[in-house]
């Protein structure tokens, strides 16, 4: 059983930045792939970014893609996803996620564990 645990966000003004942390504990967290996904109000939960395991590559979105960077210290168990250039469409609850596949996947259904989220506002 792994558990995972968001910290990071906040609120700042469009073209500000954040880092979100995923911190896991149990199981063998460093063995899995890892999504970040966000949920903003009244949409559907969509893929933002996503890790392998161990060499690390990284996979975004497009609307995300060149602004956010996706990245695993596996020594302290954390995905970190760093987000630049923020914009108002990015206000959203973001969640990671933790797959048994070792190549991430756009789709929540491919995930096993799931954090609480954090709430990121964006204001214009």
């Amino acid at each position: 059983q792994v558990q995972l645990v968001e910290s990071g966000g906040g609120s700042v003004q469009a073209g500000g930045s954040l880092r979100l942390s995923c911190a896991a504990s149990g199981g063998a967290a460093r063995s899995y792939a890892v999504g970040w996904f966000r949920r903003a109000p009244g949409k559907e939960r969509e893929f933002v970014a996503g890790i392998t395991s161990n060499p690390g590559l990284a996979y975004y979105a497009g609307s995300v893609r060149g602004r956010f960077t996706i990245s695993r210290d596996d020594a302290k168990n954390t995905v970190y996803l760093q987000m630049n250039s923020l914009k108002p469409e990015d206000t959203a609850v973001y969640y990671c996620a933790a797959s048994l596949r070792t190549s991430p996947s756009g789709k929540d259904y491919d995930y096993n564990y799931w954090g609480q989220g954090t709430q990121v506002t964006v204001s214009s």
